[in-house]
C-alpha cells in the first residue's frame, strides 16, 4: 500500500515523523524495526511488570514511547507515556491495571504499520557490533550508543557515506568497545543515550572519566530525559553537548559536527 494518506486517516502524526525522517523513503525503510521491536519491549514489560520491576519498567516505556512518537503513533506515545510517569514512583498497582491498555495500543499500532506497509516487513540487519565483543576500530569510526534499534539505524544512514558508525546496544557494550580501542585513534566521537537498562550511559560516563578519555574521545549526550537533575548530572562529564530526543536529521548533523570539532581543536 505505502500511501501517505491511509497513515493520516488513522490518526498517524506523519508530518512529526518526516520532520525526523527527512523523507518517507527512510520512514518506511525504518518502520519495519518499530514492527519487530515493539512486540519485544512489550514482551520484556510485561516480565518486569510481573516481577514488580518498576525501574526497568520505566526505562523500557521509556524506549517503547519514544519510538511510538518518532514514528507519529502519538495515542501509544501518550500511553506509555503515562505509564513510565506511574511506575517512576513506584505505582504497581496502576501499570498492572492498565497493562492491557498498553498492550491493546502497542497491537493497533502495529496493525496500522502492517497494513501500510502490505505486510512486507524487511529489517535491516545490524551490522558491526557483535554483543560484548568490543571490536576494535581499523578506520575512523563514530560509536552510537542507544538501546533502540530505531535511533542506532538512522544514525546509520544518515553518516553512511561520510564516517564508518558503529553501534552498542547499552553501556557495558559501548565500554568493550571503548577499551579495546585504547591504543588507537579510531572512535572520533560517541552519541551516547543516558537511559538504558543494565548499564546505563552514567556508567560509561564514569569510566571515560577513570580514564581521562574525554580529550581522545568527544562524547555529546543524546537522550529522551530532559530533567534539569539528568542535564545538570550530564554537565559534571566533560561532554561536549547534549540533545534531547525527539531530534532530526538536522539536530544530529549539527552536534556530531560539533562534537568531532571539539577533538580538532584539542
Amino acid at each position: 500500500m505505502k500511501d501517505i494518506n491511509f497513515l493520516v486517516s488513522k490518526g498517524v502524526d506523519v508530518k512529526s515523523s518526516l520532520d525526523l525522517f527527512g523523507n518517507i523513503e527512510t520512514y518506511n525503510d525504518t518502520l519495519g524495526e518499530f514492527i519487530v521491536s515493539a512486540p519485544e519491549k512489550l514482551k520484556k514489560l510485561e516480565e518486569y511488570k510481573n516481577n514488580k520491576d518498576m525501574g526497568n519498567y520505566a526505562i523500557y516505556v521509556h524506549s517503547l514511547k519514544s519510538d511510538s512518537k518518532y514514528f507519529g503513533f502519538n495515542d501509544l506515545a501518550n500511553i506509555a507515556l503515562d505509564q513510565e510517569e506511574k511506575s517512576k514512583v513506584g505505582d504497581v498497582f496502576y501499570i498492572q491495571q492498565n497493562f492491557p491498555l498498553l498492550q491493546d495500543a502497542v497491537g493497533k499500532a502495529i496493525n496500522i504499520a502492517n497494513e501500510y506497509l502490505n505486510d512486507t516487513v524487511v529489517v535491516e540487519e545490524e551490522k558491526g557490533i557483535t554483543p560484548g565483543s568490543g571490536e576494535v576500530y581499523s578506520t575512523p569510526t563514530i560509536l552510537v550508543v542507544d538501546d533502540s534499534n530505531i535511533i542506532r539505524n538512522f544514525v546509520k544512514r544518515i553518516f553512511a557515506d561520510k564516517f564508518g558508525v558503529g553501534t552498542a546496544k547499552n553501556g557495558q557494550e559501548a565500554i568493550d568497545i571503548i577499551h579495546s580501542n585504547m591504543d588507537n585513534d579510531n572512535i572520533t566521537a560517541i552519541l551516547l543515550d543516558l537511559n538504558m537498562p543494565g548499564v546505563d550511559g552514567f556508567a560509561v560516563l564514569d569510566y571515560m572519566k577513570d580514564n581521562d578519555l574525554f580529550k581522545k574521545i568527544p562524547v555529546s549526550i543524546i537522550s529522551g530525559d530532559s530533567s534539569r537533575s539528568t542535564i545538570d548530572k550530564a554537565f559534571t562529564y566533560k561532554i561536549v553537548d547534549m540533545l534531547g530526543k525527539p531530534f532530526n536529521e538536522n539536530d544530529v548533523k549539527t552536534i556530531l559536527e560539533k562534537t568531532m570539532l571539539y577533538k580538532e581543536m584539542q
